[in-house]
Order: C-alpha cells, then sequence, then structure tokens
C-alpha cells in the first residue's frame, strides 16, 4: 500500500468520524449547490456536507459572512454515499454522492429551454437546496473558457506560501482582479447567450465566494470548473494539468458546435494545454489569449526568476491566433488588431503575433 493510498484512507476514515460526531450534536447534511450546465443533456452539480442545526434546515448559506478570513470556507466535514433525490424539468432521479460528497450528475432529455433553470436536490436526511443549470442555446457557436488564478484574479499561484496566504489568510473580499479583464471579456462576447467556463485547479471549497469575486468585479456570469484537493489512488495531489485536460475534453464533447477562446495565463500550464487542445482540435479553438506574468508576478509565482519561453513554446498552430499581454487591455488591443488584418501568421509555424 503506496503512501498516498494511506493518506486518503485516513482521510476517509477521519471524515466518517467527524460525521458521527457531528451528528451527536445535531447536525445534518446540507446540500451545497453549484451552477450546472449542459446543451441536448446537462450536468447537475453539487456537494453534501454536515452542517449545524440553524444552517442544515434552512436556505442560508454556510458561509454568510463572504468576506471573513478565507480558511473558514475549507473546514467542511463531506457526506459520502449519501441518497438523494434529483429533479429537473419533468425528470426525477435517485443517485448519492461519490465518497468525497459531489453530485455529478449527467441528464439526458431534459426537453429544457435554452436559459437559466433549477434542479432540485433533496437528501434523504436534511433539506433540499436549488442548484443552477445553465442551459446553452443550440445555435451559439462561441464560447469563453477562462483560467481563474493570476488569470482573472491576483493570487500569485502556485508558491505554497502565497497561495496559502491568499486562501486561508487575506478576507475574501480583498482579492485584487487583473486589470482590464472584465472589459476584455465583454469585448469576446459577441452574444449574451455566448457561454463562459472559469476552469481552475483551484477548490470547490471555494466556489461561493469566487462567485462573490466574478460578480462583485463585472465579469460574466458562468458555471465554474474547480476540483477536490486532496489525495488520490494514484497520488497526494490531483494533477491540474489533467484536470483542466479533461475539463475542456468534456467541454468539446458537451458542446460540438462550438469554438471557444481559452483565456489563461504564462504563470503554470495554460500556453501547454491550451496548445495541446488546439493543436488536436485546431476547428474547436477560436483563439487564445496568455496573460504574461511581469518579473514581479514571476517571482512571486515560482519562487525565483525564470526564463521567457522560446517563441514556439506553448504555442498552437497558424490556424489559432494567439495574443499575449500584460493585463485585459493589452490583450483587447492585440486581439482587435488580429481581427484588422494579423490573424494569420503563417501557414505551417507556430504563432508568434
Amino acid at each position: 500500500m503506496g503512501l498516498a493510498d494511506l493518506v486518503r484512507r485516513f482521510e476517509q476514515e477521519y471524515n466518517r468520524r467527524g460525521i458521527v460526531r457531528l451528528r451527536k450534536r445535531g447536525w445534518k447534511p446540507k446540500i451545497l449547490p453549484y451552477t450546472g450546465y449542459g446543451s441536448d443533456s446537462l450536468r447537475v452539480l453539487a456537494r453534501a456536507v454536515m452542517a449545524a442545526p440553524d444552517e442544515a434546515d434552512s436556505a442560508r448559506s454556510l458561509i454568510p459572512e463572504r468576506a471573513q478570513r478565507g480558511w473558514h470556507q475549507f473546514f467542511t466535514t463531506q457526506v459520502g454515499y449519501l441518497p438523494v433525490t434529483v429533479s429537473i424539468g419533468g425528470t426525477t432521479i435517485e443517485t448519492h454522492t461519490d465518497a468525497s460528497g459531489y453530485i455529478d450528475l449527467l441528464v439526458e432529455d431534459h426537453g429544457l429551454e435554452p436559459g437559466v433553470h433549477e434542479a432540485l436536490i433533496t437528501p434523504v436526511a436534511g433539506a433540499g437546496a436549488r442548484a443552477p443549470v445553465v442551459i446553452v442555446d443550440p445555435g451559439v457557436r462561441t464560447g469563453i473558457v477562462s483560467d481563474v488564478d493570476d488569470t482573472i484574479v491576483v493570487t500569485w499561484l502556485p508558491r505554497p506560501f502565497l497561495a496559502a496566504w491568499n486562501s486561508f489568510v487575506r478576507r475574501t473580499n480583498a482579492r485584487q482582479a487583473v486589470p482590464g479583464m472584465a472589459e476584455f471579456y465583454a469585448a469576446l462576447l459577441d452574444d449574451p447567450a455566448d457561454p463562459v467556463f472559469y476552469l481552475s485547479t483551484g477548490a470547490w471549497n471555494t466556489a461561493p465566494t469566487l462567485e462573490d469575486f466574478i460578480r462583485a468585479n463585472g465579469f460574466p456570469a458562468g458555471p465554474l470548473l474547480l476540483t477536490d484537493w486532496g489525495p488520490t489512488p494514484t497520488g497526494l495531489f490531483r494533477s491540474g494539468q489533467e484536470h483542466k485536460k479533461t475539463q475542456l475534453r468534456n467541454l468539446l464533447i458537451a458542446f460540438p458546435d462550438i469554438r471557444w477562446i481559452l483565456v489563461g495565463d504564462d504563470g503554470q500550464h495554460d500556453p501547454y494545454v491550451y496548445a495541446d487542445l488546439a493543436r488536436e482540435h485546431p476547428s474547436r479553438v477560436a483563439g487564445i489569449a496568455i496573460r504574461e506574468l511581469d518579473a514581479v508576478e514571476q517571482v512571486l509565482s515560482h519562487g525565483v526568476p525564470i526564463q521567457r519561453e522560446a517563441p514556439s513554446a506553448g504555442r498552437a498552430w497558424a490556424d489559432v491566433p494567439t495574443v499575449r499581454g500584460h493585463d485585459g487591455y493589452e490583450l483587447l488591443a492585440r486581439w482587435r488588431g488580429e481581427d484588422a488584418g494579423k490573424r494569420h501568421c503563417g501557414s505551417a509555424r507556430p504563432v508568434d503575433c
């Protein structure tokens, strides 16, 4: 038995004992709804955690004061294998949470019109909750996939100390938006119905405050595609790259007629993940925009100065336009420059506009 498996079993046993202890204190399961999405089929997303009696039987958030210290949002006890009933449209499905308390349910033949709908999730014990689900119009042809950390919000990831400071210590309403990124996204959207997805390696625990950040800073609303921190059967931590690759491919499958604009930063692996997708599916990627961290941000992100990438590193091929800039204003100017006639820089080499 490997170390990762031992840690995972310890986590599961610790959580099981926590449920028993909290039940004796009168706590009950509570459903935390996340925004789902779909078109012909849809995904309902949520999580079950233990909540105090005055919270478990109400629609009140587990984090009533959104400006509190960030560490509060990580102290939850998830309820694994909890039976739940999910109802949306004319469909009712009985299912259960997974080992980590998550609900990720695929619903076929739902018959819902484009727009925002609600799925009623009722646990076998505790109060139900309504999870929003965005049904994308089949006629939509453009969408945005945006990274979060250092793309729309300055978090100085992935350097461990600063990541921990931003996630666990700083107040959740004190995070700084990257200048001009909200304006950049507004300019990219040809139609209010165009979907925007926020793809991050951040934990689902941060979803409520991240949604508040998106709303407060003028970014378009959209589903979050986050992950679960902690050990897996193959390692102590989940692979951020694999998470992003999997979610991107899921979007290609869910929306076969949409071409995506991929927005990220060069502090982690976004240029390589996006370039790989563009090389594999060039007809499905409308463009790539990479925010370049400045020298100070690179040091804070990596701990040491790093050498800039070679011109061809992490870039897609010439039929997929790519722009780079230090903030949203610079990205928007360069994006508009491509539209004015600099869309291609060659027919058989990486784009380096």
